[in-house]
């Protein structure tokens, strides 16, 4: 029977804390789950080496074991069965990928569709869970997005979405910004054994705007002006994300990058409360300049040196 370098599997080093252990397996497990691979035989072995060698080093005590014995395994017999209820309600939950779910560790999957853990670890452990786990299984989380404009986040909007033959209308509200998410109950994979069907998570994002940058309930707009509005000041109209033209004011003496606040028409928010409009200033430098222009530039920077 083969040694199982369980650290090689998982990508990581010996002396690997168990937070680099856990994020090492999510991403392995993420990348050859059966729900994201199916009819791939080779990404269905994967998942399950990686599952069998979270299983152990993600367990202080089986980790000390194995680090114990090492290639002498084989003169180990195991004198306890284990408690595998414990690695059942960690991995029958989903894992976590930024502010969203996405697939679930599915143990039917893995004890019955994927013929459980290897000789190898039963000769360390004892016998699987897998006949032992009758209880009902929760189906997998669904993951999705939508694509919306900022007009859609700002007013809100709505979706038809297909979930199992089934349509449903999808309600954006208000004020949505970029990255949030909306959970639907119930409309994940099915469960098994009785167990309830999954959830399906679609995250918004919000499409790129020609003059509009989305920062939270803020926006911001990118104002050109050229450099002697800059020095002397000026006023500049602009058209709002509603199309409502403003007048901009350019205070004299504005610096690039400068951010002008016009309060209260940003993106709504908590019923009646909005955001803030950013007017950024971006100088324009002009590039081809004439002799007399450039004559009276050297004139302003000779003056500007004297004055110090």
């Amino acid at each position: 029977m083969e040694f199982k370098d369980y650290y090689s599997i998982l990508g990581v080093k010996k002396d690997a804390s168990q937070d680099q252990i856990k994020s090492a397996y999510r991403k392995l497990a993420m990348k050859y789950h059966p729900d994201k691979n199916q009819g791939n035989k080779e990404a269905e072995q994967k998942f399950k080496e990686i599952t069998e060698a979270n299983e152990v080093l993600s367990d202080p005590e089986k980790r000390k074991h194995y680090d114990e014995l090492g290639e002498n395994w084989n003169r180990y017999q195991s004198t306890s069965q284990g408690n595998y209820d414990d690695w059942f309600s960690r991995n029958a939950s989903t894992f976590r990928n930024g502010n969203f779910y996405t697939y679930s560790a599915d143990a039917e999957d893995i004890f019955e569709n994927l013929g459980g853990f290897s000789d190898f670890f039963e000769s360390f452990f004892g016998p699987t869970f897998a006949s032992q786990v009758k209880q009902a299984v929760r189906g997998g989380d669904y993951e999705s997005e939508i694509h919306i404009s900022l007009q859609e986040a700002v007013n809100g909007a709505e979706r038809q979405i297909v979930v199992h033959g089934k349509k449903l209308r999808i309600r954006i509200a208000p004020g949505t910004t970029d990255g949030q998410v909306l959970r639907l109950v119930g409309y994940g994979a099915p469960g098994s054994r009785g167990g309830r069907s999954g959830d399906l998570y679609i995250t918004i994002r919000i499409d790129k705007h020609p003059f509009f940058e989305q920062r939270n309930h803020s926006l911001i707009y990118n104002l050109d002006i050229d450099i002697y509005t800059a020095i002397l000041g000026g006023v500049r109209e602009i058209k709002n994300n509603e199309g409502r033209t403003i007048r901009v004011k350019i205070p004299p003496g504005t610096d690039i990058g400068t951010l002008l606040r016009i309060p209260s028409m940003g993106i709504p928010y908590d019923h009646e409360k909005r955001g803030d409009l950013f007017i950024k200033v971006c100088v324009h430098i002009p590039k081809n300049i004439t002799t007399q222009q450039k004559k009276l530039f050297m004139e302003l920077a000779s003056i500007e040196k004297n004055k110090r």
